[in-house]
């Protein structure tokens, strides 16, 4: 049986489109970090620490420049230590294990918002999974004691994708694991890479303003300082399944994908 749409307009009701398995219509895709968990300053230690190790410089500024890129990446062309693939694996699973040194020392929370918003996806039936450019152990040592796997149906990270971002194949993986068109889905991204690569997956996007100030967020539908500040319906409206502003459903009805379960 395929997804079930309900048309009628002037009926009020919280979610407007669900499939046969009880998902919303559209889903929600979630960088991790500086999104979902304040790792900044882990990050940022990671990188000193590893400098130190190599005798390498960093550069004033590079932080914030490196935000959301894979480690090869930033070792390669932001920092230029080497361009040995060896090398640069090497490099960059070792700075992986000192951030999570990092994390151990001083544990991780979900940032102010994340876990209520969450919450109201999941009621709404809402379909989310995380794309993000960590490696996968990053998030596994600590999603568990968040009490935040089952918010997420699909966790997509750095092992999964070929390319990381600005390129959009970890938000359009995904999409894929959801079971939901890339137009029918918002990322929730902190950093210009994250949204570039949301954009060109075609996604709607969220910035969320913090790693990055709200006025270097560009090319977002919406920018927000924490993740409660939006509704389920204000989403639902960018897809025609409530009427913008009214929790009223929109006279057009929405097109609905099927989705499917994937194992976290």
């Amino acid at each position: 049986m395929g997804p079930v749409c309900d048309g009628r307009s002037g009926l009020p009701r919280r979610e407007t489109c669900r499939n046969h398995k009880g998902m919303s219509c559209w889903a929600a895709i979630f960088d991790w970090d500086g999104v979902i968990v304040d790792s900044s300053r882990a990050h940022e230690r990671a990188w000193e620490r590893l400098a130190a190790e190599v005798s390498r410089p960093l550069f004033p500024g590079f932080f914030l420049r490196s935000f959301g890129m894979k480690n090869e990446r930033v070792i390669r062309e932001l920092l230029g230590w080497t361009d040995d693939p060896a090398e640069l694996a090497r490099l960059g699973l070792r700075k992986e294990e000192l951030f999570r040194e990092e994390i151990r020392q001083n544990p991780l929370q979900p940032l102010p918002g994340v876990r209520a918003f969450l919450e109201r996806l999941q009621r709404a039936g809402v379909s989310c999974a995380v794309g993000s450019s960590t490696p996968r152990a990053n998030i596994e040592c600590v999603i568990d004691g968040l009490g935040l796997r089952p918010m997420f149906r699909a966790i997509v990270t750095g092992e999964d994708v070929q390319k990381g971002k600005p390129d959009p194949e970890v938000f359009l993986r995904a999409a894929e694991r959801l079971g939901v068109r890339p137009e029918r889905c918002v990322v929730f991204e902190d950093a210009p890479v994250g949204i570039e690569a949301a954009r060109r997956a075609g996604m709607r996007v969220v910035g969320v303003a913090g790693t990055h100030p709200a006025e270097k967020l560009v090319g977002c539908d919406r920018v927000v300082h924490r993740l409660d500040e939006l509704t389920v319906e204000e989403l639902s409206s960018w897809f025609g399944s409530v009427a913008p502003g009214t929790g009223v459903e929109a006279a057009s009805g929405p097109v609905c994908a099927p989705g499917r379960l994937d194992s976290v």
